[in-house]
């Protein structure tokens, strides 16, 4: 993706079902759990690397004796950062106790990290907050093992105002509104009094105080307790959390709009973010590697069993198509498939574009992302040239001679990197005019290869907010001297705010929301702005079902065409020579490639739960009232 578009996170949960010891005599280590989940974070690399965290949580534990290890980061390389950290505790600990080497009760007993429950997360940082405070897994304390909470999670919610006020409601008194805070302490507070009634009922049934701790960790109902917490939630989420004693979870939102996948058999129960980071980690098949249900969680309980549980009743699929658009890793298989078959739908308005002249085309892509979609586009291609190849051959009725066939057969798609990402460079300096030198270097060009009489077809896998576009790669396709530049997306344009994990809040900062604002002003229909500015103020106090997405209004004044069109304008400047076309998937074709993942509200505005038309609602408000701030 030419624009940068952070997303929230990658989860990685891993439960061990057999003693330590028994991963020491198979596989040459205690530590195995750990191992594992170090790739599996490094797998997971893609879905944030702004910050990075781990917990652990030992079994069955002597009073005392410390069960719970967490370490975060927010260093440059955040992950190797974790595993440094602990690397070195444990190798020193080794140094100084030699005896532990060969002994794993020693080993659990003494050294920190190792546990048989182990929960792993990656993220970016979104507006702003990256501090360490921010980085999870976040801890929930007490002294009671039970009551001892870890959660980290794939999650933004809509609602966060209202489950804070719940929150105070009960006669808590949360630290901060983030939603990670607030969901931790709803799960908290239904855990809290869950423990409080099983130790209640034991007590009736005769148990003493220290009979009870081991029934409260057996009886504890984990799919009430979530279904209580969540009955509220609006967003999109894949949450996991472990319990002191050693139960874990992880529930998934009921539009499925965050991904979850696990795979279990006698020794491990695994679960993340992203099907082949299992695969490979694990070295299993891709049928044996399961999703999670939406509403549903997989729990394991302390003893090792495990259960898919419905905690709440799923709605329709929503599944995020951003997920197989650009940020899932392109190394699963259903993935790659589909973001080939994306760029061949696109090959149609290609080829009009181009008035079917592939002998004067160049085609190439934006690296790296894209890729997958430009090998779609190019099967298309070469399908295109065959058929042209054939009608030629047939055409000669038998006449041609060898090496008119030789020169018929000979013509192929013009392939050629053009575009190569140089360096990320950060905006470290914060002077505009010396911000935008920079950025426009953030692409080099690759010189030589086309002439005035070729078109430059590239493709990028979405457009955002078009700066990097504008201010580097169009300026540099155009130093080439094309006869015409084709920039395809293999998204369709991103119309509306993400409120469930993706960091797009701001309308204004869409280059399609500020297109259909410049076609507003050329048509004289500006005043269609105030219009739908009071809709939404009328709104405000509506329940977040009745709320309706107005600004759906504005767009339906033109057509998808006329918008590209001026994209297109808006993404060049006066220097620009060439001629620049702008064509971008249709959501028909969308959904026809990803058929599993019809989640499309940052196109479409179809936004999934009731929340997301608030958050649309609430980002025009902001655009109307020049309010630099976030819609969530």
């Amino acid at each position: 993706m030419s624009d940068a578009l952070k997303h929230e996170c990658g989860i990685a949960l891993i439960r061990l079902l057999k003693p330590l010891d028994f991963y020491k005599q198979k596989y040459g280590s205690a530590f195995y759990g750990v191992n594992k989940m170090y790739l599996m974070m490094e797998k997971q690399h893609n879905r944030g690397q702004d910050g990075a965290g781990f917990a652990s949580i030992k079994l069955d534990t002597a009073p005392g004796e410390r069960y719970i290890s967490r370490v975060r980061s927010i260093a440059q390389q955040p992950i190797q950062d974790i595993f440094a950290q602990m690397n070195e505790r444990i190798n020193r600990e080794f140094a100084e106790n030699p005896e532990y080497v060969d002994d794993v009760d020693l080993q659990k007993k003494n050294i920190p990290y190792l546990g048989e429950v182990l929960l792993g997360h990656v993220r970016y940082g979104t507006h702003g907050k990256n501090s360490i405070e921010n980085v999870h897994p976040f801890l929930r304390q007490n002294n009671w093992m039970h009551r001892n909470l870890i959660v980290a999670g794939n999650f933004n919610m809509t609602n966060v105002n209202e489950l804070f006020e719940g929150l105070v409601k009960i006669g808590q008194h949360p630290k901060e509104k983030a939603d990670t805070v607030t969901i931790m302490e709803k799960i908290g507070h239904f855990l809290d009094d869950a423990v409080a009634k099983k130790y209640k009922q034991l007590k009736y049934e005769g148990y003493n105080k220290n009979e009870c701790s081991p029934l409260i960790a057996d009886r504890l109902n984990v799919a009430k307790i979530l279904k209580r917490s969540a009955k509220d939630w609006d967003g999109g989420y894949a949450i996991a959390g472990l319990l002191g004693h050693g139960d874990s979870f992880v529930l998934r939102d009921p539009a499925g709009i965050r991904p979850a996948y696990y795979y279990q058999d006698d020794e491990i129960v695994v679960v993340a973010s992203e099907r082949p980071v299992i695969q490979t980690v694990f070295n299993v098949d891709f049928d044996d590697v399961k999703e999670l249900t939406p509403g549903h969680a997989i729990i394991t309980k302390k003893s090792g069993e495990t259960s898919i549980k419905k905690i709440l009743e799923p709605l329709e699929r929503k599944a995020c198509s951003f997920e197989r658009i650009y940020f899932s890793r392109g190394s699963d298989a259903e993935i790659y498939q589909e973001r080939k078959k994306l760029g061949r739908l696109l090959m149609p308005k290609v080829l009009e574009a181009i008035d079917f002249d592939t002998k004067n085309t160049v085609f190439s892509y934006i690296p790296n992302t894209a890729e997958t979609s430009f090998f779609g586009m190019i099967e298309t291609v070469e399908d295109h040239l065959n058929k042209k190849k054939t009608q030629a051959i047939l055409a000669g009725n038998g006449g041609l001679s060898a090496e008119k066939v030789t020169q018929i057969l000979s013509e192929r798609p013009r392939i050629e990197k053009i575009a190569i990402k140089d360096v990320k460079l950060r905006t470290f300096i914060t002077e505009d005019s010396s911000r935008d030198d920079l950025v426009a270097h953030v692409y080099d060009v690759t010189y030589g290869v086309i002439k005035p009489t070729d078109n430059l077809v590239i493709i990028d896998d979405s457009i955002v907010r078009g700066t990097t576009l504008k201010k580097s790669i169009i300026k540099m396709m155009d130093r080439l001297n094309p006869k015409k530049i084709v920039v395809v997306s293999s998204a369709p344009q991103i119309r509306y705010p993400d409120c469930y994990g993706i960091d797009m809040a701001r309308l204004e900062d869409l280059i399609a929301f500020r297109a259909m604002l410049e076609l507003l002003k050329e048509n004289d229909k500006y005043h269609l702005i105030e219009e739908v500015y009071k809709k939404c103020k009328a709104q405000i106090e509506l329940d977040d079902k009745d709320i309706r997405n107005f600004v759906k209004d504005l767009y339906n004044e033109f057509t998808a065409e006329q918008i590209s069109d001026k994209i297109a304008e808006l993404i060049c400047d006066a220097s620009i020579k060439t001629k620049v076309i702008t064509i971008f998937q249709n959501i028909e074709n969308l959904h026809l490639a990803c058929p599993k993942n019809l989640g499309d509200w940052y196109f479409t505005g179809n936004y999934p739960t009731p929340g997301g038309n608030r958050i649309v609602n609430r980002a025009f408000i902001n655009f109307y009232e020049g309010n630099n701030r976030r819609a969530y």
